[in-house]
């Protein structure tokens, strides 16, 4: 057996000092260092062999993140774990609280090819960081040299025109980890935000929806529209990739900021169709008369080819297992959800028969998230406005 525990963690703008990465926001060299402390702080709580991370402008300010933790987590074992020469070494807490660096990982990190580096008007990447290393090199996929034509139609049979998607608003990182004897490819994404987009009229200083004292309801809805229209599309290019790998047989996980609760369009889109109970009642897609239904046979073949292509919720297995009653990883306006999420292959499933490991432990961190729309919210500019969490999995060999 080989056990082994992945994260996702958004850091929430992470970028070196005195660089303007949105309109008039940057960090001073003494913000820079608190955010530096809290995010090893948090990085060697974690102390997970893969993480996932988002929203990162550059990867030498990672990196001194990554340092620090690695410092951090030396002068932690110099204190709470014995030496081997100890009789009680081996006793099972201090191998919990024993730390591993990341001094021989593996950093993939992919930049945002929307950002020109111009200040003010960056955009962030993301990057995967493995203690197990990489089989292969990473992959990014962000341009796509097929742009994808989503058509519409009229409900007579018209043409609807269509919407077209040549690059997505970020990257998404494909890492082969090797763990044990196996392989396990993961997907890092973070799909377009809630924010509405707001296309800005030729020669205009900005989008006339964005002037909120001429404040213009339907433009702005038309904007979330725009947004919501975005992230689905790039839940697709997401799936089709995660799609490649699960009809080869190979065992996924796919993390990241979704943007969206699981039950959303954008992530059911991500872990495909739950099977229908039993296809034997439906009629067929090319019924005769009233009777015409999928056969016994046909029933198992269909549930098969739709069972093996899902992904399932960490989070929610372990709801299920621990009978854990919330789990959240964003607040605002008074909503408690989980935008951030980690997906598994069936190769995890414990009512999958073929299962090859599965999830032993979930964990959320996630005491730092204040409600950013409360009053007396602390100033949390510094530290993540996404909670973190982690699945503790094993492949049973």
């Amino acid at each position: 057996m080989t056990e082994f525990t992945i994260a996702s963690f958004n850091v929430k703008n992470l970028i070196g000092p005195d660089r303007e990465y949105y309109r008039f926001q940057s960090y001073t060299p003494e913000e820079y260092a608190w955010k530096e402390d809290w995010l090893a702080d948090q990085l060697l709580t974690l102390n997970a062999d893969i993480v996932g991370f988002q929203e990162i402008f550059e990867e030498d300010a990672l990196r001194d993140v990554i340092a620090e933790t690695d410092r951090r987590g030396h002068a932690s074992n110099a204190a709470a774990v014995p030496g081997k020469a100890a009789r009680y070494h081996r006793k099972a807490i201090f191998r919990k609280l024993a730390y591993d660096d990341y001094a021989n990982a593996a950093l993939a990190f992919a930049p945002n090819v929307n950002d020109t580096g111009q200040p003010g008007q960056r955009r962030p990447g993301l990057a995967i960081l493995s203690r197990l290393g990489f089989d292969g090199a990473p992959e990014v996929i962000q341009d796509l040299a097929t742009p994808v034509e989503i058509p519409f139609a009229e409900l007579d049979g018209g043409d609807a025109g269509s919407f077209r998607l040549s690059r997505l608003s970020r990257p998404i990182l494909k890492v082969r980890v090797p763990v044990g004897g196996r392989v396990v490819t993961v997907f890092n994404c973070h799909l377009k935000s809630k924010l509405g987009e707001f296309p800005r009229p030729e020669g205009a200083a900005f989008a006339p929806e964005a002037d909120l004292t001429r404040y213009d309801a339907a433009g702005r809805a038309m904007g979330a529209l725009r947004a919501a229209l975005r992230r689905t599309a790039e839940a697709w290019v997401l799936r089709r990739e995660i799609l490649k790998v699960l009809e080869r047989g190979e065992p996924v996980i796919a993390l990241g900021d979704f943007n969206d609760g699981d039950h959303a369009v954008s992530s059911e889109i991500i872990a495909g169709e739950i099977p229908f109970r039993n296809y034997s009642w439906m009629l067929r897609h090319d019924a005769a008369h009233s009777g015409d239904r999928y056969t016994a046979k046909e029933n198992q073949r269909i549930t098969e080819d739709v069972d093996s292509r899902r992904l399932h919720s960490a989070e929610k297995l372990f709801v299920r297992k621990s009978l854990r009653d919330m789990v959240y990883t964003a607040a605002f306006g008074g909503v408690y959800e989980s935008i951030d999420q980690i997906y598994l292959s069936r190769h995890f499933h414990p009512e999958f028969d073929g299962r090859i490991g599965g999830l032993d432990y979930f964990s959320v961190f996630n005491d730092h998230l204040t409600d950013g729309s409360h009053p007396e919210a602390p100033y949390n500019k510094l530290a993540s406005d996404h909670g973190q969490i982690m699945a503790h999995l094993r492949f049973d060999e």
